[in-house]
C-alpha cells in the first residue's frame, strides 16, 4: 500500500479502525482533495430503528463517523424508517419482528439521542445531518423500482451475499421480503448521492455486502464512483463480541444503563483489550494511548480507569463520569458504599426476601437465578456471603442508612429504607 494522503485514513489505520474499503487509494484521493480546498467530504452511517438506543456494539462505526467530523467532513446519519419495516438480514436466522409506527417513532427518536453524543449537529459547514429514508420509500412506485434498480441486480450475486449464503447454508429460512433488503440499501447510498453529494458509506465489516450492493448501483445505474469502508467487528481474547455484559446489551441512552454501570463495562474490560479500546473508544492522542497499552500487571488497572473515564465522560459527560469514578474508588478501593450505585427502595420494617431483593435490583433474571448464585455463594449482602435463599433483609441490616447488595466483585447496589 502506498502513503495515504488523507488525514481521515491515516487515523483510520493508527488507531484500528480499517477492515476493508471498496477501492482505497481512491477513497484517499478523494478525501485528500476535499480536505485540500476545505470542502467536506460527505459520509453515511445508517442504523435501522429496530431498538431506542444504540450500544456499545454500535460505537466503532459511530466514532468512525466523530472523526470523520474532526477531519473537515460531514456526517449524515441514516435512520432506516423503511428499512425497519424490512429487517436486515445480516447475522440473523429468522425475519425480525414487524414494528408498530408507534414504536419505530418513538426508536427514531431513541437513535437521534444516541447519535447525538458522539456528533455535532449544530455547528459549521460540515455539522451532521440526521436523515430518514423512508421520506423517500414512503411513495415509491414498486413497478418503477423493480425496472430503473431491479435490473442492476444479479439474482446469481445476491445469493453469493454473506447475509444470504449464511442463512441457506444453515438451512434457515429467508423471505423474499428478506432478500430485497441489500436492494434498499443500495438504492439509500443512491439517493444519499443524489441529495447531499455523499460519496461514502462507512459501516461494521457485517455490512460490506450491503455496502457494495450500493457502490455496483451507483457504477451500474448512474455512472458514479462510491466509496465503502468497513470497521473490524471488535472482539474479545476468547472471540466473543464485544458490547454485551454478561448477556445485556451496555445501552447508550442514560435511560437504559446508568453511567456507573457504563463506566463499570469498560473499567472491566480484559487486559488483553485494553489498547485497541483505549484507541477506538476515547478521543486520547495515540501516544498517551501507547503510554497506558504498555503497562503492566497491577499497574494496568489505571489504564482500565482511564479508558472507562474517557468513554463514559464522551457518551454521558464530564460530571457522570466523575461521578461513576468516584462511586467505583469508594465501592472497589476505600470499602465504603458510592452514592450513585444502583438502588431500590424498601420497607425494610417490614422487610424484603433476598431473592426479591436481587431481582428488583436487576442483577439476576429470576429467583431461580438468584437461588443458584446462592449455592455458588455468589451473592452478599453488607459484603458477606447470603447462605439462606430466605433469609428476609430488615432494619438490622442497615449500616449507614442503607444495605450494600453485590452479585460477584463487579456488580454492586443498595437498598435505601
Amino acid at each position: 500500500m502506498s502513503q495515504l494522503k488523507s488525514e481521515f485514513l491515516n487515523i483510520m489505520f493508527e488507531r484500528g479502525f480499517y477492515n476493508q474499503c471498496t477501492n482505497l487509494e481512491g477513497f484517499d484521493e478523494y478525501l485528500f482533495e476535499c480536505e485540500t480546498k476545505g470542502v467536506p467530504a460527505v459520509g453515511y452511517l445508517g442504523s435501522d430503528p429496530t431498538g431506542d438506543s444504540l450500544h456499545v456494539g454500535h460505537i466503532v462505526p459511530v466514532m468512525m463517523m466523530r472523526w470523520f467530523q474532526k477531519c473537515g467532513h460531514k456526517p449524515l446519519t441514516l435512520v432506516g424508517g423503511a428499512t425497519a419495516r424490512i429487517g436486515d438480514p445480516s447475522g440473523k436466522d429468522k425475519l425480525r419482528p414487524f414494528l408498530s409506527e408507534e414504536t419505530l417513532k418513538q426508536n427514531t427518536e431513541g437513535l437521534k439521542k444516541s447519535f447525538k453524543k458522539f456528533l455535532d449537529f449544530e455547528n459549521g459547514v460540515n455539522k451532521a445531518e440526521m436523515v430518514d429514508n423512508w421520506d423517500w420509500f414512503k411513495d415509491i412506485n414498486y413497478l418503477a423500482f423493480l425496472r430503473d434498480i431491479g435490473t442492476c441486480y444479479s439474482v446469481n450475486k445476491m445469493l453469493t451475499m454473506d447475509s444470504v449464503k449464511s442463512r441457506l447454508e444453515r438451512e434457515q429460512p429467508m423471505s423474499f421480503l428478506e432478500f430485497n433488503y441489500q436492494l434498499l440499501q443500495g438504492y439509500d447510498f443512491c439517493v444519499l448521492n443524489q441529495r447531499y453529494h455523499c460519496r461514502a458509506q462507512i459501516a461494521g465489516a457485517d455490512q460490506w455486502g450491503n455496502i457494495t450492493s450500493g457502490t455496483e448501483l451507483g457504477r451500474r445505474r448512474y455512472n458514479v464512483e462510491l466509496f465503502g469502508f468497513t470497521s473490524p467487528i471488535l472482539t474479545d481474547s476468547s472471540g466473543k463480541k464485544m458490547g454485551k455484559s454478561e448477556g445485556n446489551a451496555v445501552w447508550i441512552n442514560d435511560e437504559k444503563l446508568s453511567s456507573y454501570d457504563y463506566f463499570q463495562y469498560f473499567r472491566n474490560i480484559g487486559d488483553a483489550e485494553v489498547g485497541k479500546c483505549l484507541a477506538i473508544f476515547t478521543d486520547l492522542p495515540m501516544d498517551e494511548v501507547r503510554r497506558l497499552s504498555a503497562l503492566k500487571d497491577s499497574e494496568i488497572n489505571e489504564a482500565k480507569k482511564v479508558l472507562a473515564f474517557e468513554a463514559t465522560k464522551m457518551c454521558r459527560g464530564k460530571q457522570a463520569a466523575e461521578e461513576a469514578l468516584q462511586t467505583a474508588v469508594k465501592t472497589f478501593e476505600q470499602g465504603a458504599s458510592g452514592e450513585n450505585l444502583p438502588s431500590i427502595e424498601a420497607d425494610l420494617n417490614i422487610g424484603i426476601g433476598v431473592l426479591d431483593a436481587f431481582l428488583q435490583i436487576g442483577f439476576v433474571a429470576s429467583k431461580g437465578e438468584a437461588r443458584r448464585l446462592i449455592k455458588q455463594a455468589g451473592l452478599k449482602i453488607n459484603d458477606q456471603v447470603v447462605t439462606d435463599e430466605n433469609y428476609i433483609i430488615t432494619k438490622k441490616d442497615l449500616t449507614d442508612g442503607q444495605v450494600k447488595l453485590s452479585q460477584g466483585k463487579k456488580k454492586h447496589g443498595l437498598i435505601k429504607g
